[in-house]
């Protein structure tokens, strides 16, 4: 039998996480990257590994893409961090920051251009070589909330 931990999950659960692809930006040092994917004017490409290009059937019928990556060099073991917009030391799951202990990242990307396994998209923030783990189609019906609010200094405030 697995141990399991006071919060009843298993103790020895792990996950394998295994990219699809890479993402290509011009953002080699995390200075050079934007705060936000959408505030830069860069076209950056995600590509995708040959096994796993199928699964772009479709995917020019959406005009937004979510694209999660893992931001590979980040630091782990940060649970409370300060961000670029005030003083407060806040915790990682309140904010933004890639260093978290999974530092799994997304963005909502223009869709610019597919071809073949190489998709060319506006409004990514990752640095060049990030693991690419998936992609959805935004839906602006549903992944939109218009009564959603953080009450705390930040993008798009």
């Amino acid at each position: 039998m697995t141990p399991q931990s006071d919060s009843g999950l298993d103790a020895e659960l792990k996950f394998i996480l295994q990219p699809i692809g890479v993402v290509r930006t011009p953002y080699k040092n995390s200075g050079d990257a934007p705060r936000q994917g959408r505030s830069s004017d860069a076209v950056c490409v995600l590509e995708l590994l040959p096994e796993f290009v199928p699964g772009l059937k479709d995917v020019d019928k959406a005009s937004h893409l979510v694209v999660l990556y893992w931001c590979h060099r980040s630091e782990r073991n940060k649970l409370q961090t300060r961000t670029p917009y005030g003083e407060t030391t806040r915790g990682v799951f309140a904010t933004r920051s890639p260093s978290r202990p999974n530092p799994i990242a997304l963005c909502v990307a223009e869709l610019l251009e597919v071809n073949g396994g190489q998709l060319k998209v506006h409004g990514l923030d990752a640095l060049d070589g990030s693991p690419l783990l998936d992609i959805k189609p935004y839906f602006p019906g549903i992944d939109a909330v218009q009564e959603a609010w953080v009450d705390m200094p930040g993008p798009g405030k």
